[in-house]
Order: C-alpha cells, then structure tokens, then sequence
C-alpha cells in the first residue's frame, strides 16, 4: 500500500486559501461565535455560551495570528496597489556599489538601468 501526498501547491488541486480567506473564515466563526454567547445567554444554558465564548476567543487568536504572520500586502484588496517594503540597508549598500562601479570607470547610466532591469527580473519571479 502506497500513500501519494498531496502538495497543497500543485495545480492540480488549486491554490492554496490565501491570507486574505483565512481571515474571512475566522471572522465568520467569530461573529458566529457572538451569536453563539447571546443565544446560551437567553437560553439561560451558560454551557452553550461558555463554549461559544471559548470559540470565538480561539477565533480572536486566530485572527491575530493571521494578521502577524501575513508577508506584506498580502491583505490588501485585490489590484490594489500595495507600497513596496524598503529595506534601506540593502538600498544603501547597492547605491555604494553603483557609486563604485561609477568611480572606477563605468557609465552611471548603464549602471543603474542594469540595476533596474534586474530589479524587474526579481519581481517576475
């Protein structure tokens, strides 16, 4: 007997839910969770509502923690522009190895598109 695992990145089975589902998910189970305490509450059953009240707290955390571990942008609103992150060490020691390049000889124009289209090389992947 064989067990063939499934990558949750294969294409053939569809992408994965993103960020941004995740936490439509856990903010349903949370409304519903609240819904779930007020129903115990006028019920009189406080089992119903401490187990509801459990739940949505679960469901808190949970959003919490999507939210904390989400890269950024990946909770924006679909086509809408997000600002890129800077990493301003980064950005700094590249300008002083253009700056380099330039000082001993190379043309800054030249430089600096290739600096860019390899930027763009970065980003299509």
């Amino acid at each position: 007997m064989s067990v063939d695992l499934v990558s949750a990145d294969d294409p053939q089975f569809g992408s994965p839910i993103g960020p941004r589902g995740i936490r439509r998910i856990v903010i349903v189970v949370f409304i519903l969770g609240i819904g779930g305490m007020i129903a115990g509450s006028i019920l009189d059953n406080n089992g119903f509502a401490i187990t509801f009240g459990l739940i949505t707290a679960i469901a808190a955390l949970a959003l919490v923690l999507v939210t904390q571990v989400s890269p950024p942008g990946s909770l924006a609103k679909p086509g809408k522009p997000t600002a890129p992150v800077v990493n301003e060490r980064l950005a700094a020691d590249l300008e002083s190895r253009i700056e380099t390049l330039v000082a001993e000889g190379a043309n800054e124009t030249e430089v600096r598109k290739l600096v860019g289209r390899a930027i763009e090389l970065g980003r299509q992947q």
